[in-house]
């Protein structure tokens, strides 16, 4: 079942972020809004044109965080493997993004001290003295 989905979702994706798909999708939406006057801009002309966009956009969401979700894992995947490649990286780095917040943001403030010391070593006119992250 994961497969299929999986390929499917990518199948989809794929299309719907085509110029192809938005032309249709605009053509669609200049048809619906010229048949406006057909149908006396009733309230099932206004039905069907809402319900369709919540239909297709109820089922984008899960078809792009599917591919978001396959994307930042091997995202992770990639950069894990770079880290361990790497003799003077830390290896606790290693699925970082496992981490509680807490951590991650003391990690964030031990990287943003660092930044800040080589510019401030390196003469960098952009850094404030005073500046603390």
């Amino acid at each position: 079942m994961n497969a299929i989905f999986r390929r499917f979702a990518l199948r989809v994706s794929l299309i719907m972020g085509s110029p192809w798909a938005f032309t249709l999708a605009v053509f669609l939406i200049v048809v619906w809004a010229i048949s406006g006057p057909i149908f006396d801009f009733s309230d099932t002309w206004q039905l069907v044109i809402n319900t369709a966009t919540t239909i297709v956009t109820f089922l984008m969401v899960f078809l792009i965080q599917n591919t978001q979700n396959r994307d930042t894992r091997a995202i992770h995947l990639k950069l894990d493997e770079l880290i361990a490649s790497v003799e003077q990286a830390r290896n606790s780095m290693l699925a970082v993004e496992d981490l509680p917040d807490e951590t991650i943001n003391e990690l964030k403030k031990e990287f943003g001290e660092l930044i800040e010391e080589d510019r401030r070593q390196n003469g960098d006119p952009n850094v404030d003295p005073q500046q603390k992250n």
